[in-house]
This record gives C-alpha cells, structure tokens and sequence, in this order.
C-alpha cells in the first residue's frame, strides 16, 4: 500500500524523509523514489553508500563515491545528503539525522547475507513505500552496454519495415538475460503524466537571459552535471535540446544512446539545473528553434562538434549572431568512458548482476513457500 503524507511534526518542524541507497548509475528511477519521498515529508535527507560497503554487499559500482555523492546532490527534489551512510538502515541512523521514516521502493534490497536491508525500520513502523519505477534499472543499463543490443532505442522514422532492428521495436527495454521481477526488466512505457511530475512547470521571466545547450545526455552523469552547472551560470534559464536515438546513434554509431529518448528526458529534467527539455531537438539549432525559445546564448562543451548530414556546421547560425559560448566544465568524463568501465571489468559486473539476482529470486522462492505451506511434499491450499 502506498504512504499518505505525513502531518506536521509535534514540535512544528518539518517532516523529515530519509531514503538511502547506492545510487550508482544515477538514472530516472531512482530521481523518482526520490520524488515521491520528498512529496511524503517536508525536508529530504539520502544516504549514499560507500564504494566499500557497496562492495561488500553488493559488488563494485560503476561510479565512485565522490560522484555518486555529486549526482545525488543534483537531483532537484533532495535537500541533503549523508555521505557514506550504511548499508542497513537502522533506527540509529534514523535518530542521528532526526528523520521521522525512511522511504524505499516496492522492490527488496538484500544484505550480503540474503536479508532485507530495511528490516529493521519496518518490524519499528518507520518504514513508508513508494512505487518502484517500472522499465529501469541499473542492472539492466549495465546489460545493455555488455550486450551490446539496441532493443531500447525509440524508432522515429519511416514505416516499420524499414526500421533496423525491427524485432526489437515491440520491447521498449530489455535485458532479457535477467529473469528476477526487480532486476529483468519487461518494458517502460512514458506517458504526459511522468513528465509533468518531473517538469518545473515554470515558463521563463520577460527578462531572463535564455541559455540553451544541446546533445545526448546520455547515461546521464557527472561530466554532465558539472557542464550543466556551469552552463546555468551563463543565464537565468537552462534549456535543453535532446536529439532523437536516430540522430545521436548516427553520430555515435555502435548501439548508442545507451538509454532511448524518454529515458533521458526524465534523467535530464530531474536535474535541479536544468528548467526545460526540448524533446527530439533538431541537429542544427537553426534561427527558428532560437526565435522561438528566445534564446541568448548558445553554449556547448569541450566534446567534439560533429558536421550535419549535409556536412554544415549545427551552430553556425548562433555563431553568425555572436550568440555562442564555448565552455569547460572542468571535467572530462564521457559517456564512452563509463562504457569502457563497464567493459573493461564485464566479468564482474555480469557477476555481480548474476549474484543479485540468484538472491531475489531465492527470497522469492522462500516468501512463496511461506505463504502456501507444504505437508509431507503436499502443497496446503
């Protein structure tokens, strides 16, 4: 059952929500746990694991704690964060940092032991849920780089039968090597909804100076982050331009993006810097797409530019109006480069995905025969 929102503390503070976990991979889903959280209380505390907790537990993450902690930060619905928090919540933790519950998805989280992280906080009532968000994990972005497939890509051209990869079409996103309810992944479907509880829903002021950027964003991640902070300070409202899988896999190539469209829409409008998205942005930002946004300034990144279709420059029109700023974020991280850390340690990785599931699945196993008993091998009904 989902939690109702909490009243006003006894002493007149604020309802404090703690959420912990590793955050690795920082993606759309977890950005919504953290959402629906913060919508249960008044002020939201996260604890992050360390990268030697989440070793002992879990397996190597794929993002250091320094950036873990950063990309957590960033997200527009936490308002603090605790770092190196431990790995099973208790109401210890909770009283150190005065938080009333603790909020965690629908979803099991297990110790290095097989049992439930949160154990503690539930037999104590101080444990709330919200939905989990179907279609994502990081165990399944993971499989998506090993694998090497590009089931998840939005197609958004031309009649089916001329899409490659048309077998794959049907399912949105899916590891199909994963067979646990929590780790394998079945579909995700946006809707108009999601993206109105992700959106700001604030229209820019007569006079804001308008920033845009354009790009990817995909596996959205700290060299990200740094450059969209960066970028804001440029003006009083960030705006970004998305390109469609098509466009990004053409001048990527290989099975990227790694994550579709709509996955990096929400990944991207949760991030506390960013007060538009432009969804399926065009290539060249042309005079009309500025127009139109009333842009001032366009701004792009130390990566390279690559030409258009025709060979032209995307940004010679802001260059011809003095309306475009190169920038450095000061960090270099690149989507190719968290791939590469995937598949320089795959073994263990597909070891650490196998090694979690094998237990999801045997708590499952063990949560059925708790509720359908057997006698002498004979199944009670």
């Amino acid at each position: 059952m989902m939690a109702q929102l909490s009243p006003k503390r006894a002493d007149g503070k604020g309802v404090r929500v703690w959420c912990d976990g590793c955050y690795d991979m920082v993606h759309f889903g977890h950005a919504n746990q953290l959402r629906q959280a913060k919508a249960m209380g008044d002020r939201l505390i996260v604890g992050v694991h360390s990268d030697a907790e989440i070793t002992r537990h879990k397996g190597p993450p794929v993002f250091n704690e320094e950036e873990r902690y950063k990309m957590v930060s960033a997200i527009k619905w936490v308002d603090e964060v605790v770092r190196d928090a431990p790995y099973i919540t208790t109401l210890e933790t909770l009283d150190k940092y005065d938080c009333d519950f603790c909020v965690h998805g629908d979803d099991i989280t297990l110790d290095a032991d097989g049992h439930d992280t949160y154990r503690y906080v539930k037999e104590n009532g101080r444990y709330k849920e919200c939905q989990r968000t179907a279609g994502v994990s990081t165990t399944d972005l993971v499989g998506r780089m090993l694998l090497l497939t590009k089931a998840h890509h939005r197609q958004s051209r031309g009649p089916v039968d001329d899409l490659p990869d048309r077998e794959h079409t049907e399912n949105i996103s899916r590891d199909s090597s994963t067979h646990s309810p929590w780790t394998g992944i079945s579909q995700f479907l946006p809707t108009t909804q999601k993206i109105i509880q992700f959106a700001e829903g604030k229209e820019p002021k007569p006079n804001d100076r308008i920033v845009y950027v354009a790009g990817a964003f995909d596996l959205f991640h700290v060299g990200h982050i740094d450059f969209l902070e960066k970028a804001s300070k440029e003006g009083d409202y960030l705006i970004v331009g998305l390109h469609t899988d098509v466009v990004v896999n053409k001048y990527r190539s290989y099975n990227y993006p790694i994550m579709n469209l709509h996955e990096r829409v929400l990944s991207v409008l949760a991030c506390k810097y960013v007060n538009e998205v432009v969804i399926g942005a065009p290539y060249s930002v042309k005079s009309d797409l500025m127009n139109h946004f009333k842009v001032d300034v366009v701004i792009h990144g130390h990566t390279d530019i690559h030409p258009d279709a025709d060979g032209s420059d995307p940004y010679a029109e802001p260059k011809r109006l003095g309306k475009f700023k190169a920038i450095k974020s000061g960090n270099d991280l690149s989507t190719f480069d968290i791939v590469d850390r995937i598949i320089a340690n795959s073994m263990q990785f597909r070891l650490r995905n196998k090694n979690k599931e094998k237990k999801e699945i045997d708590l499952i196993k063990k949560l059925q025969q708790q509720e359908n008993p057997t006698k002498n091998g004979v199944q009670i009904d």
